[in-house]
């Protein structure tokens, strides 16, 4: 039997094991949009429960998993999160009024949450998470004719669930393509078997912050040149691996001569089969001709130091400003009692239209969006802080509407409804529709197709390499999305901007009205405004935002 202790330990433990592996299972994800990395989301979603248990007493099963559950449910962030706070809901109504708990009753809980995932989503896919978690129930139930104890179960549980894995790129052809399995169902697998390091073992799995990957021969290599790295005298990182051919016998040392004439940070390392290199010069031409005289090169790598430490200012700012922003995580806003008779609450970021969605009449906006969701619970401080009867909720982001719908479990005081707007423009149409005069179904029928007849174009970066139709895609290439297909990569935001009009703007639009990031100057804003009345104004009136989002340079609406 498993007792209330174990189960807590268990669920601890996986997720403790995700949170090690969180930075993998995000590199799984195969869209290059920089999104709420799966990994993250899960994470964060399950680390929710176990922050609640560790400060609980809690000593059987029924209160243990009804405590996952509730803080599961508060915490999900995603649809990977909610979907597996679903999983773990089903279990804690599979265990309710139980001190311990059976292999059968693990199994069965199991079933319950498999059935509550699927039933959430719409039209559930294959090849996902939700075909991990079932395949791996439907073993753990057929186990049951032979087996009884609940380690050996939940081991078949978990040796199913790393079999389904395998076989999510058969049943997905873009995994496949990518060749990746489901990050989803990566996710998962996680979880269990950190669960079976209790279940069988008696073993937490431990989480330090300080953890990190296993560092490789080639980071080995690179981080002794780093040391040299504090003072930028040449422009060229130059590395490359010499394969030593037999028949020269010159000593290495004199290659190593030869690039302290022309560089420094110098180093070399030789065996009888390569000689690897690494100097910065203004000469790497020089450098590596003067390596062919020991062999054939098998590696080049050259990289404009000068370059990359500028854009690596930069990008330390930006972090710096992410972690304190962190660290003054903002107050959960105040309960308001619900004196009127509707209220909105949106998810956005960026200052610029977290005010315009405010002009329009929303009393909360929750900070998120791409590669910031939401939890439940954040959009559920912000339902109970809106002063309304009926409260509209627009997610503006496919990946939040699932929090969003499980904040309606959440709320008893007042009526939430979902409006499941996907993009910022969508939300901002349907806003703008809105009648105070109709009733509740007719208003949510006119906002979704307001928010259908906007056309939605986005210009971002690719946060990981990528191959989409016959084209492949570098990590940081500028990439521009069509109502959320990848349709344009170009070198400068700009450009991926008119090419991205050029395909959206036809003979029956009326308006565009372009939304500009944080990282779009003020210069570069008012380029691209230009361009556009250039181009489009005799089609098109143009109206323009400074919104202020990450992420994105640019969103526009073309209606």
């Amino acid at each position: 039997m498993i007792n209330g202790e174990t189960l807590k330990q268990a669920i601890i433990s996986g997720a403790n094991n995700i949170q090690i592996s969180k930075s993998r299972i995000n590199d799984l994800n195969i869209f290059p949009v920089p999104d709420g990395d799966t990994g993250t989301n899960m994470s964060m979603t399950i680390v929710a429960a176990s922050v609640a248990l560790q400060n609980s007493e809690a000593d059987d099963v029924a209160t243990v998993s009804q405590m996952t559950a509730s803080a599961m449910l508060r915490g999900a962030r995603g649809n990977s999160g909610v979907i597996t706070s679903l999983l773990f809901r089903g279990i804690s109504k599979g265990l309710e009024g139980k001190t311990e708990a059976s292999g059968e009753d693990i199994v069965n809980a199991l079933g319950l949450g498999v059935e509550a995932a699927y039933n959430a989503v719409t039209k559930p896919t294959e090849g996902t998470i939700l075909t991990v978690a079932r395949m791996a129930y439907e073993a753990g139930l057929e186990a049951l004719e032979t087996e009884e104890d609940p380690a050996a179960l939940w081991e078949i549980i978990c040796d199913e669930a790393a079999y389904a894995l395998e076989q999510t790129p058969k049943m997905l052809p873009v995994l496949k393509k990518a060749g990746v399995v489901d990050a989803g169902g990566k996710g998962i697998l996680t979880i269990f078997e950190g669960m079976l390091s209790v279940f069988r073992d008696g073993v937490v799995i431990e989480y330090e912050e300080s953890e990190a990957p296993e560092e490789t021969s080639e980071d080995f290599f690179r981080s002794a040149a780093a040391e040299f790295d504090q003072v930028i005298n040449f422009t060229y990182c130059t590395e490359f691996i010499v394969g030593r051919d037999p028949e020269c016998e010159t000593d290495p040392n004199e290659l190593r001569l030869f690039l302290e004439t022309i560089g420094d940070s110098i180093v070399l390392v030789a065996d009888d089969e390569i000689i690897k290199v690494h100097v910065h010069t203004e000469q790497p031409g020089n450098a590596m001709q003067r390596g062919l005289e020991f062999g054939q090169l098998l590696t080049v790598k050259v990289e404009n130091m000068k370059e990359q430490h500028k854009n690596a200012k930069i990008e330390n700012e930006k972090m710096k400003a992410q972690a304190q922003a962190q660290k003054e995580e903002p107050k959960k806003p105040e309960f308001a009692a619900p004196t009127e008779e509707y209220g909105f609450v949106a998810v956005a970021a960026g200052d610029g239209i977290k005010d315009l969605f405010c002009e329009l009449g929303c009393k909360q906006v929750v900070s998120g969006g791409q590669s910031m969701n939401p939890s439940t619970d954040d959009i559920y401080a912000a339902v109970m802080a809106t002063p309304a009867k009926k409260v509209f909720i627009l997610p503006n982001n496919k990946n939040i509407i699932m929090a969003a719908q499980q904040t309606v479990a959440l709320v008893s005081d007042r009526e939430c409804v979902i409006v499941p707007t996907k993009t910022i423009p969508q939300g901002l149409s349907a806003l703008l529709v809105f009648d105070p005069e109709s009733d509740t179904d007719t208003n949510v029928e006119n906002m979704k197709a307001a928010a259908k007849n906007v056309a939605t174009g986005q210009v971002t970066f690719a946060a990981r390499d990528s191959e989409f139709g016959s084209k492949k895609i570098k990590e940081g290439e500028i990439i521009g999305l069509n109502n959320g297909k990848l349709s344009v990569t170009e070198k400068s935001p700009n450009k991926a901007l008119y090419k991205l009009c050029k395909q959206m703007i036809d003979k029956d639009m009326s308006f565009v009205t372009l939304i500009a990031g944080e990282d779009v100057s003020d210069e570069e804003a008012q380029e691209a405004v230009e361009m556009l009345e250039d181009k489009f104004s005799d089609q098109v009136d143009i109206t323009f935002i400074k919104g202020g989002q990450p992420i994105y340079y640019y969103i526009f609406s073309v209606e």
